[in-house]
């Protein structure tokens, strides 16, 4: 059985203007960077959950998804599903029924993040290296 993919997504997009802080505005751009809530997320409950873990974290213990559905007024549903694709995306992880951000801040989530994307293409680089020498074509 193949392993799960993980598909990490950076958008570069023009920053808001101005100091970066805790707006509605900023936290849209930081979140739309890293691809979510994007598509269908009219309601922006993959941000809102960011949201709120990143204040759950605080404390330093993680969460239920029934606990994240009462704060948010949202159906434990719709939270699975956007803990799916959080999980997936690799800026959140379940462990024994509790949801947790990726590191303790939004620092420490972009650089695991990062060591995730720099695994993922220094991989791409070998088997690029390994294709090319197989058709004939030295760097």
């Amino acid at each position: 059985m193949a392993p799960a993919a993980r598909q990490i997504v950076f958008r570069q997009i023009e920053r808001p203007r101005g100091k970066i802080g805790p707006e509605p505005e900023n936290l849209e751009w930081f979140f739309s960077s890293l691809g979510i809530g994007e598509g269908r997320d009219v309601d922006q409950v993959a941000q809102r959950i960011l949201i709120a873990l990143l204040v759950y974290q605080i404390s330093g213990s993680g969460v239920p998804v029934e606990r994240i559905s009462q704060d948010l007024e949202v159906s434990s549903a719709r939270i699975n599903h956007h803990i799916r694709n959080l999980v997936e995306a690799g800026v959140v992880y379940r462990h024994k029924r509790l949801i947790y951000l990726r590191g303790n801040s939004l620092q420490s989530m972009v650089q695991e993040l990062r060591k995730d994307a720099l695994r993922v293409l220094d991989d791409l680089e070998i088997a690029a290296v390994e294709i090319d020498r197989s058709l004939g074509i030295d760097d």
